[in-house]
């Protein structure tokens, strides 16, 4: 029988390894003046600490959500190797429903190695080929987050954008690197139904870039409005972010001050913590807050899950 979800979540999940080294070695210096990591060739580095934990977009944004006490599901496809056993578990411990999960026989798992310096991080990152081809039958859910997938992404955003036509239910979308450097015909429909729109600065400048000419986040905002989003929120790293809603409203939330750690997953982060105060009910100027929060507990620890916060 269908389940019925608070959100369903599309897109990736990855297994990530992090290399932390906490202070420049003799093999290996950083130049602030060209933002360069310089490792000499052929020599081997003893690092600090190596840490073998799951992430990927949607199963970032998934457990998040799982852990401020909404019904989640995921949507991705992995290999089945042992890594994407990790996948598996890591998802079941979260309460994250692994329903839709497709496992791909013969096929490795996505898999990226992370340098994680001085709070930086600098990503290796290898994408499997897939096909994406998943079922939607089976779903009932309230709200589904769309965001990056790999090269063969169109026939799900298609069939996402099908779904959320055909079942009214709501859509929160963050394309991915892939999707806002292509056609953007490819993503318009998506964009034109979807209820929250996240993207950081340069992915709005990007978007906007054969179409607008603006000048200030506000008037970003109000351009990606017309393309049809209700909501549109931009993250701006230091700078904090940015909303507004369907009635105009402009809302502004600064960084909460935090020892920085390592930044993978920060948006994911943002986008869990804001989500999950709108399906709690929770205003749009709250929403930026709790996804403030969750954005600094997560650069407090190392890997894009490990600090997401629990509902309190």
């Amino acid at each position: 029988m269908p389940q019925n979800f608070d959100m369903v979540c599309v897109g990736n999940a990855t297994v990530d390894a992090f290399l932390t080294l906490k202070e420049a070695k003799k093999y290996l210096r950083f130049l602030p003046e060209t933002n360069e990591l310089c490792i000499k060739f052929g020599e081997k580095i003893t690092v600090d600490k190596v840490d073998l934990l799951v992430g990927g977009n949607a199963a970032n944004v998934s457990v998040g959500l799982s852990r401020m006490s909404l019904k989640v599901g995921l949507m991705a496809e992995l290999g089945n190797d042992e890594f994407a056993q990790k996948i598996i578990n890591t998802l079941k411990k979260e309460n994250v429903s692994t329903s839709f999960l497709k496992q791909t026989k013969g096929q490795n798992s996505s898999f990226s190695t992370i340098i994680n310096f001085q709070g930086e991080r600098t990503i290796f990152s290898e994408h499997v080929k897939r096909d994406h081809d998943f079922n939607f039958n089976s779903i009932q859910t309230k709200w589904i987050y769309l965001t990056s997938l790999g090269e063969e992404w169109k026939n799900t955003y298609d069939k996402t954008y099908e779904f959320v036509e055909k079942t009214n239910c709501q859509l929160a979308f963050n394309p991915g690197t892939l999707q806002i450097n292509g056609d953007f015909k490819d993503i318009q429909k998506q964009m034109s139904i979807a209820d929250i729109l996240f993207l950081n600065k340069e992915e709005a400048e990007k978007v906007l870039s054969n179409k607008y000419r603006v000048s200030s986040i506000k008037e970003a905002l109000r351009a990606l409005q017309k393309l049809g989003p209700k909501i549109v929120v931009i993250t701006d790293g230091k700078n904090g972010s940015y909303a507004l809603e369907e009635n105009g409203n402009f809302f502004q939330q600064g960084i909460i001050e935090a020892k920085i750690v390592e930044k993978t997953g920060a948006g994911d982060a943002y986008s869990s913590g804001f989500l999950s105060a709108i399906l709690h009910n929770k205003s749009v100027k709250e929403a930026m807050l709790y996804g403030a929060r969750n954005a600094t507990s997560v650069i407090s620890k190392v890997g894009a899950q490990t600090g997401l916060l629990y509902e309190q």
